[in-house]
């Protein structure tokens, strides 16, 4: 495989010197968390998806979600008072993100965005998140991310 590549996010946590591993695998359009934990030998609970989704005025948002899980997002709505959250259409969420669906990371996004991670990653030693590339994670301590991103836990998984 290729070198990995410099984005945003990885220029983010060499600039906060946030420690991390640098993963890369053969993408596959639309196999998601599946092809990448499978590719790489991960349990595919630790590889952490990046959700860009919308409350009902438009207004962005990100959600960290596992790999393995789904977002309810009435329950995410009612924990965060909206009246609703729904998943941005991709090109919508590129333009927030400034990533490729497929490559969205949670870090160095063009837009600032609240982000909110499932409370059980949190709980994980050692998670894999998109790397602003296709094809590219990078493994993380979850508390660090959580806190560098200055992430909100939610209880909002429901069985993927």
């Amino acid at each position: 495989m290729s070198k990995a590549p410099s984005t945003p996010a990885t220029r983010l946590l060499r600039e906060k010197k946030l420690a991390y591993t640098e993963h890369l695998y053969r993408y596959q359009e639309r196999g998601g968390t599946a092809v990448s934990a499978r590719e790489l030998g991960l349990d595919e609970h630790a590889v952490v998806k990046t959700l860009v989704m919308e409350d009902e005025t438009g207004a962005p948002l990100i959600v960290l979600q596992h790999g393995d899980r789904e977002v309810s997002v009435k329950a995410l709505a009612r924990q965060l008072g909206r009246k609703s959250i729904a998943p941005c259409r991709p090109e919508v969420a590129q333009r927030h993100s400034g990533y490729l669906v497929g490559g969205t990371s949670p870090l160095g996004t063009r837009k600032a965005m609240p982000i909110y991670v499932e409370r059980s990653v949190l709980d994980l030693p050692l998670v894999y998140v998109n790397g602003g590339s296709r094809g590219f994670l990078v493994g993380v301590e979850p508390k660090a991310l959580a806190v560098l991103l200055s992430a909100t836990p939610v209880d909002a998984a429901i069985e993927g």
